[in-house]
């Protein structure tokens, strides 16, 4: 009998696990795509930008998100996590509408979408280091939280600039 319950609490600690560890899965695969998409993004910007400022913005884009996706590249390796290997939908409809731009509105809309995502990713980031399961994640997630407030912080102001007042160079 106590054998059976024990084996029991084995098993119901098993599954308990389970959907723990399938958030904190669902944010590491989260990250990946829109660490990719940043990177993919941060290329454009850099190169069809017309405000020096946007071009600036998206370098760092590219070049902070390929450092965080390197890191997470292992991270998800050691976890036995398999990231995707491309952006999502969303992000694809996201840079084919912006291939179609130029000038201020590419920057525009560019920045706009920079603030839009980088709240998200704020947020998502904050959620999953106070409330994540993997102590692995937590900590990466943690660790990446003050570069994404300060994108976020970036992204304002780049955006302001190139807003409704025109391009800045």
């Amino acid at each position: 009998m106590t054998r059976h319950a024990i084996v029991g609490a084995v098993m119901m600690l098993g599954l308990a696990a389970g959907p723990l560890r399938a958030a904190d899965d669902t944010f590491v695969t989260k990250a990946a795509k829109g660490g990719m998409a940043e990177v993919e993004l941060g290329k454009l910007a850099a190169e069809k930008a017309s405000s020096d400022a946007v071009k600036k913005f998206g370098q760092r884009m590219a070049d902070d998100h390929s450092k965080a996706n390197d890191e997470l590249k292992s991270l998800a390796q050691s976890k036995n996590i398999s990231l995707p290997s491309e952006i999502g939908p969303a992000e694809k409809a996201l840079r084919d509408r912006l291939m179609k731009l130029s000038g201020p509105a590419f920057d525009q809309a560019y920045m706009k979408a920079m603030v839009s995502d980088h709240v998200k990713d704020v947020n998502e980031f904050k959620m999953e280091s106070k409330s994540g399961k993997d102590p692995e994640v937590k900590a990466w997630a943690a660790k990446t939280l003050p570069t994404l407030e300060e994108h976020l912080k970036l992204a304002r102001d780049t955006n302001g600039a190139v807003g409704t007042s025109g391009v800045k160079k």
